[in-house]
């Protein structure tokens, strides 16, 4: 992140800088969340960044600045996910996800907490795409669907059903009754 941050750092570019910095931390959640490895969201995150500023978009003047941004880092990723399929030399390798995901606190022992967590990840890599971006968004970023009706460019009812569908099939894949304490993620 700090070459990112290192680009802006002279002269009028401070503007630029001042008004993305705050936000390359969630970006840099989310874009991991998107492509399931460490370099890949930094690089990600460091194209968007790098567009944004060579297009001289004025960031003051967009109302919902933090919406906006998901939404452009979103297409990012569909833009280069896209190119990358046409690209006969790209081999899909399949990454394991690195991120846990914070589970309450409760009276697991930590053994029983990490295994939960490689089982919760092990189960959101066998979700729909489309419902597993969803429910990294909203149930672990803690984007509101309203925001996410923007992001991902979906309707709110759409997001709803996506929503619920990739929440029962987690519970499926993982055996659980519906609403379990110990498989609620933060």
């Amino acid at each position: 992140m700090n070459a990112v941050t290192s680009l802006f750092k002279r002269g009028s570019r401070a503007k630029f800088e001042k008004i993305i910095t705050p936000h390359l931390e969630p970006m840099y959640r989310v874009a991991f969340r998107y492509t399931k490895n460490a370099s890949d969201a930094e690089d990600l995150v460091q194209e968007f960044v790098l567009s944004l500023y060579q297009k001289k978009i004025d960031l003051f003047e967009i109302k919902e600045l933090r919406p906006w941004l998901m939404r452009g880092l979103y297409n990012k990723f569909v833009d280069n996910f896209r190119q990358s399929k046409r690209d006969p030399l790209h081999q899909h390798d399949e990454l394991e996800l690195t991120a846990v995901a914070d589970i309450r606190q409760g009276p697991m022992n930590e053994l029983s907490r990490e295994e939960l967590q490689k089982q919760l990840l092990l189960a959101l890599q066998q979700v729909n795409e489309d419902q597993r971006i969803l429910l990294m968004l909203h149930d672990v970023e803690g984007y509101t669907l309203t925001e996410l009706t923007e992001i991902l460019d979906v309707p709110i009812g759409t997001l709803k059903s996506r929503l619920h569908r990739g929440r029962a099939q987690l519970r499926r894949i993982l055996n659980r009754e519906p609403f379990a304490p110990d498989l609620r993620v933060v």
